[in-house]
């Protein structure tokens, strides 16, 4: 509790520190306008001002160390910052005292001038941990301006560009350092390396390499900006469609941080964004993901909706001003038939449906089958069967599939065929062994079959041979 007590009342911080700046800049103001005679009479508002100043600096001091104490910043930023804020309430204190004591006006103006840029560095030390060390420059660099347009500078050879170091990195940089960059580590994430990336945060794992949308990241991205999970906060520079769209290819094809382009899969939704990274202007087409549908649908039944929450299943917009819903089962307390016949009542709107449960079986799984509007499904470590497949192929816009963990067999799998729209199956630690792969990949030649980041390519002089499963005697 006492911990707890100490975090809120550091966080009143940014609200305390504006006082003592302005304060105590007011009766430095004063101290030198007195240098004239027809402001002496400004002599007694010195000493009040200096002293709710002073009062007002040391509570800053308090609630700057408690807030330091979170670990949200760096610890030399924050020596450097916090030792300062010490200074400017001790100034402030000898100058109240020389004040009280009559000292000359030349020896207070001298004070009051060290008082002053004690005050202007402490705080752009301050600023420097909030927004970056590169903050106060930022409007003169013509580049860096611009940072609420496109993040990622023009590339020329764009096939041959690393994409973490040409395009993931300055994206991150320009979008997620102030808060999660060297200076200030929010949530204890940091963003700018591939050691901190890989690490994650209080929350877990930033990034799960081979599936985006199992990653907190981009899950983040996607929430609407009023939520207080969504990510960047709506008053930061917000990313477009497309540099989601990148971070969504690089997360889904594995997170490689040495990997050029031209070595990933190019799906016909980044192809575009491609392009336009090696033009060097931001493309305009597609205002919204690719298996997000142009023709929108009414409001969902906020009824429906609650009791789906209430038995603690996440229910958020896939994107802004959508009424397409993505739903998460992973916090579920209850898979019950009550619950999963909800589904009935938002087949328009169900667009993304996580059922990461292990208590979701076969029996659960018929209850989407109307849902025709289905999009990305994924079913990790679910204890669904084969017979799920008999309702799955009944989805048609069906472009993501995930079967990790289950006990999914490759003739299952191949009952998925019909589905023309299928782009993406994961089948880790699946009863999909190795020796199926050659038969599935003839059986789905523009799928993408993920057996754990590792996909089996399909050479020109392969010889396969697809038999039938041989009966038991």
């Amino acid at each position: 509790m006492l911990l707890s007590v100490s975090d809120f009342i550091g966080r009143f911080h940014p609200v305390f520190v504006h006082l003592p700046i302005g304060i105590l800049l007011l009766a430095c103001l004063f101290q030198w306008l007195m240098i004239k005679d027809r402001f002496a009479v400004l002599q007694p508002a010195i000493p009040v001002t200096l002293f709710w100043g002073m009062i007002s600096a040391i509570a800053s001091c308090i609630s700057g160390y408690l807030l330091s104490t979170t670990g949200d910043y760096d610890a030399q930023l924050v020596g450097r910052h916090q030792w300062l804020g010490i200074s400017v309430a001790v100034v402030s204190l000898i100058l109240y005292v020389l004040h009280k004591r009559s000292v000359s006006g030349r020896t207070a103006r001298i004070v009051s001038l060290v008082l002053f840029l004690l005050i202007t560095i402490t705080g752009h030390l301050g600023g420097s941990l909030t927004h970056g060390s590169t903050y106060l420059t930022e409007g003169l660099n013509a580049d860096a301006a611009d940072k609420k347009g496109a993040a990622i500078p023009p590339i020329p050879n764009i096939q041959e560009a690393v994409v973490y170091n040409d395009m993931v990195k300055p994206l991150l940089e320009a979008r997620c350092y102030s808060c999660h960059g060297p200076n200030k580590k929010k949530g204890k994430l940091r963003l700018d390396t591939e050691e901190f990336i890989l690490k994650g945060g209080e929350s877990g794992k930033t990034i799960i390499a081979g599936d985006a949308e199992a990653s907190d990241l981009i899950e983040r991205l996607l929430l609407p900006q009023d939520n207080d999970d969504h990510m960047p906060p709506k008053e930061k520079p917000q990313l477009t469609q497309q540099e989601i769209a990148l971070l969504h290819w690089w997360v889904s094809n594995g997170a490689h941080f040495s990997k050029k382009v031209k070595d990933l899969q190019q799906t016909e939704k980044i192809k575009p964004v491609l392009l336009a990274l090696q033009k060097g202007d931001v493309p305009e087409a597609e205002s919204k993901l690719s298996d997000v549908p142009e023709t929108e649908v009414s409001k969902a039944d906020e009824a429906v909706i609650k009791k789906l929450q209430a038995a603690g299943v996440i229910v958020t917009p896939v994107a802004q001003n959508s009424n397409y819903l993505s739903v998460n089962f992973v916090t579920a307390v209850s898979t019950a038939d009550s619950v999963m016949k909800l589904f009935g009542l938002l087949k328009k709107q169900l667009l993304w449906l996580k059922l990461n449960n292990p208590t979701v079986n076969d029996h659960a799984i018929e209850f989407i089958k109307d849902c025709k509007a289905i999009t990305r499904l994924q079913l990790s470590n679910t204890a669904i069967t084969d017979k799920a497949m008999a309702t799955i192929k009944l989805l048609p816009q069906l472009q993501s599939l995930s079967l990790v963990g289950t006990k999914v067999t490759a003739e299952a799998v191949l009952q998925l065929q019909s589905l023309k729209m299928l782009k993406y199956i994961y089948l880790f630690q699946t009863n999909v062994s190795r020796n199926n792969w050659a038969a599935l990949q003839k059986a789905f030649p523009s799928t993408t079959l993920d057996s754990g980041n590792y996909v089996v390519p399909l050479l020109a002089t392969d010889t396969i041979k697809v038999t039938a499963p041989v009966k038991p005697q």
